[in-house]
């Protein structure tokens, strides 16, 4: 039997997950990317903890307009890597969630690089 779009990421995920743990001076930059909003999270694994987050619904960047999708990633990692850079986070291990690394994703990395973050 075929799998699903969603049990097909879901299996990704969970590959992924087993071999990706954030901690508190190298957190998981994790991203979720629904329809219409993209999501990041720094989260430290060991203590189970969500560090900081940014979403395309933040003020900074609902305020621009509409804009494509593309152009909401870049922002959103753009102020991601500028949030955590000022709580001293500098290193981070990427966790794409399944999601291809293309498009909306690979928009949203490449702006946290340029911001300062390393992974």
């Amino acid at each position: 039997m075929a799998l699903t779009k969603q049990e097909r990421r879901i299996r990704i995920k969970r590959r992924i997950r087993k071999q990706l743990k954030g901690t508190a001076t190298k957190p998981r930059m994790s991203v979720f990317r629904s329809n219409k909003q993209i999501y990041v999270q720094f989260i430290d694994d060991l203590a189970g903890k969500t560090l900081l987050s940014v979403c395309s619904r933040n003020k900074d960047v609902a305020e621009k307009g509409s804009l494509p999708k593309i152009e909401q990633a870049k922002l959103v990692g753009q102020l991601a890597s500028k949030k955590a850079i000022e709580q001293g986070i500098t290193d981070v291990v990427f966790d794409r969630n399944g999601s291809l690394y293309h498009g909306r994703v690979k928009s949203l990395a490449e702006a946290a690089r340029e911001g300062g973050l390393k992974f």
